[in-house]
């Protein structure tokens, strides 16, 4: 390791576990100082405990780093004013935000609960807007700042997770919008799709997959899993630390705006969304012409992601 970092104050939530502790230790290895944020919750977000954060400084702190532990939440608004409050008063300073707080209520629709549905959202979108408004500001004074969010790949949509698909794609939007609106400040901000073996992953309930596998759902995420699958501890949560370290360094001031996979051995760049076909008329359309055109020409070849059951077969419904 190097000090790339020296000097620089980074803020890391849902740094007491998984992926987002591995940035942590990377962090701290490159000089930077940490300030490791976990309410200590479950995987539900339900409880709390200063053990995951107070263990991570612990370990940074026995490597020689520098860091220090806060335990209060980015679900609200006045908890995150204090988080980023706790940072400047610690170190005066903040010039790295990485968001990777998160939770999971896996549910499918039809039998999610609303507090299941904005649980979710509170954490993983409302959370990173509550972090970045507060953080933001001092970045601003700075001129200078990087902003990490973390999305997730489910972000292209996962059955039994519409909840978080949601908020996740969210963070996608979010940071592109961001990303305008703070480049005059030299102030960066991506989002990353990152991946590993974790508890968060662990509590995917296996009906879910079961249902996605028998229905011959072929998403994203399950393409990518079995990909990483196929290297030995490609799911090691610690590799995604020196891909997310790097969009936080000096060298990497011209990455912003993008979506950028950490999950695994790669590193990969998502395109943005962009029209790739297009029917047009003089005039407006009728539902005749409608029919004839858009299997010819801008649905063809499309393919339904989670087809029907065969006739006769009754489609399964999970239990959760």
């Amino acid at each position: 390791m190097s000090n790339r970092l020296k000097g620089r104050v980074a803020l890391v939530t849902g740094g007491g576990g998984g992926i987002g502790r591995g940035v942590c230790r990377w962090l701290a290895e490159e000089g930077c100082a940490v300030v490791v944020n976990d309410l200590g919750g479950t995987v539900d977000g339900s409880g709390a405990s200063q053990g995951p954060a107070d263990t991570a400084v612990a370990e940074i702190k026995a490597r020689g780093g520098t860091a220090v532990a806060n335990y209060d939440s980015v679900s609200t608004y006045d908890g995150a004013a204090k988080i980023v409050q706790a940072t400047l008063a610690q170190y005066g300073r903040l010039d790295i935000l990485c968001h990777a707080a998160g939770i999971l209520r896996d549910r499918m629709v039809f039998n999610m609960a609303e507090e299941e549905w904005d649980s979710v959202l509170r954490v993983h979108l409302y959370g990173a807007f509550n972090m970045v408004r507060h953080a933001v500001p001092h970045m601003i004074k700075q001129r200078y700042g990087r902003i990490v969010i973390f999305s997730s790949i489910s972000a292209l949509g996962n059955s039994g997770q519409a909840n978080y698909s949601s908020a996740k794609e969210g963070q996608v939007g979010f940071a592109r919008a961001l990303a305008r609106e703070l480049a005059p400040y030299n102030i960066t901000v991506n989002a990353v799709y990152p991946g590993g073996d974790t508890r968060m992953t662990q509590g995917v309930p296996d009906t879910a997959r079961q249902i996605r596998a028998q229905r011959g759902i072929d998403t994203a995420e399950e393409r990518e899993a079995a990909a990483a699958r196929a290297v030995e501890d490609s799911r090691d949560p610690e590799r995604n630390a020196p891909k997310i370290v790097y969009l936080c360094t000096e060298a990497a001031g011209n990455i912003t705006g993008q979506v950028i996979g950490t999950a695994g051995l790669p590193m990969t760049l998502y395109s943005p969304r962009r029209v790739s076909r297009v029917i047009h008329k003089d005039g407006p359309w009728t539902l005749d012409e409608l029919d004839v055109l858009m299997p010819n020409s801008l649905t063809q070849g499309l393919r339904n992601p989670a087809p029907p059951p065969p006739p006769g077969q009754a489609p399964q419904t999970p239990a959760r």
